[in-house]
């Protein structure tokens, strides 16, 4: 730990004044980093705000807020909290991540902080790598985090990253930290959690300094990362100009420049949140490049429309409250819900998610779309046909939910399935003869 305040003082250069916002949740990470930035304090009188999140999903929420409040008020560092009401369909833990940070970056700009401190370790970036690796992610999402990002007006700063879990609870036993036990990080239902429980502790067997060697891999790949992109952004200035990437200029690069303005624009779309994209999103938007179809359009996390345009290509936020869409299934889709539809080789699952059809009982190819007025399907298990609306309003999905719902048709329009909620009579079972499996995610 002398090491980190070595850092923050000399290398980072803490002074006198400067306004720091620390992302803090209660736990053993987040109060040593606010314990030893107080220890600043005293000596460089830098003024601390701490910033708190109560993510609204246990019981102890609150009074965990109520004893990092205490601990600031004892300690004269300024609380500032909020508090998250409600999360939609996505992914719970990239959304909350997402207001998160939306709420870090309101509480920086509020009192014009030079630095954003989170208390991420070298634990975590093991875990962030070990991830990214397994789904798929682009060059730099490989890397894991950085240790300091720039930002417009200020620095998101992980001093913590060269240490591990470890050392931190040593740390804080050592100086008598108190803090709170999230007691969901034990669950195994969390993906982070399951390389947490049971990767770590193997790779740690085998080298206790094994995060050392993750460090110096994830530095590597930012720096290969870096000289890449300098060729990279000598090209990009002849292909994509005002947002708009120039096709039959793009086709006349190298695949490996290709590939890296992809991810390059990717990064710039999602900034932070390069958890959400994957190869596959990269893989997708190329073969949306490369498609034959002069006009034509995916969907990627976030809401997030790419469309092609004849010879150019285009990114586009859309307006969460409502979209129509219809896309054709070719692999793998990302659903404007912020949901992924894939057609899988397996899979154990026979509830509503999962989808198993014989193709010569349909017409291909298959399309993802949002409801019309009087869809009707013919419901699994049941006789005669059952309208859409009704599936909607037994399984209480919100009006809202509904224009954005996909639904699975063929070529004729036959409704097949309403992933997350109702198949239809042509649903195979498992010892069924099927050709087809479909997964909703």
């Amino acid at each position: 730990m002398d090491g980190v305040y070595q850092y923050l003082v000399c290398e980072l250069g803490l002074k006198f004044g400067d306004t720091v916002v620390v992302g803090v949740s209660g736990g053993p990470d987040s109060m040593a980093l606010l314990h030893l930035l107080s220890l600043i304090k005293k000596e460089a009188d830098i003024f601390i705000v701490c910033a708190h999140v109560n993510h609204n999903v246990r019981s102890e929420s609150e009074r965990e807020k109520d004893f990092l409040q205490s601990y600031c008020d004892n300690n004269q560092i300024l609380f500032e909290t909020m508090k998250i009401d409600d999360y939609g369909d996505d992914n719970f833990h990239n959304e909350a991540r997402t207001k998160r940070y939306a709420y870090f970056n309101k509480v920086v700009r509020k009192y014009g902080a030079q630095y954003l401190f989170t208390g991420h370790h070298a634990d975590d970036l093991i875990e962030t790598i070990l991830m990214r690796i397994a789904r798929g992610s682009t060059l730099r999402g490989y890397s894991g985090f950085s240790k300091v990002v720039n930002m417009a007006d200020y620095k998101i700063v992980r001093p913590f990253i060269s240490i591990t879990k470890n050392e931190i609870i040593l740390y804080n036993k050592k100086n008598n930290i108190r803090y709170v036990q999230d007691e969901s990080n034990n669950e195994d239902k969390y993906t982070r959690n399951r390389y947490r429980k049971y990767l770590l502790p193997f790779l740690k067997d085998e080298d206790k300094n094994i995060h050392e060697k993750y460090i110096k891999f994830s530095n590597t790949l930012i720096e290969y990362n870096n000289f890449i992109e300098k060729h990279m952004q000598t090209c990009i200035k002849e292909v994509y100009k005002q947002n708009i990437l120039n096709i039959e200029t793009f086709m006349n690069l190298g695949k490996l420049i290709r590939m890296k303005i992809i991810y390059y624009i990717l990064e710039n779309v999602y900034q932070d949140d390069l958890m959400l994209i994957s190869d596959r999103h990269a893989e997708l938007i190329y073969g949306l490049i490369t498609s034959k179809r002069p006009n034509a359009y995916i969907y990627l996390p976030n809401n997030i429309k790419v469309i092609k345009a004849y010879a150019s290509l285009s990114f586009v936020k859309e307006p969460i409250e409502y979209n129509e869409y219809e896309i054709e299934l070719i692999n793998y889709i990302s659903l404007p819900n912020g949901k992924n539809i894939e057609i899988v080789d397996e899979e154990n699952s026979t509830g509503n998610d999962i989808c198993r059809l014989y193709s010569e009982e349909i017409n291909l190819p298959l399309h993802i779309r949002t409801r019309h007025v009087g869809d009707k399907m013919d419901v699994k298990g049941m006789l005669g046909t059952k309208k859409l609306k009704d599936i909607f309003i037994d399984n209480k999905v919100s009006a809202e939910e509904r224009d954005m719902w996909p639904i699975l048709v063929d070529t004729s329009g036959k409704i097949l399935w309403v992933p997350g909620l109702k198949k239809s009579k042509l649903d195979k079972e498992k010892k069924e003869k099927h050709d087809i499996i479909i997964k909703y995610y």
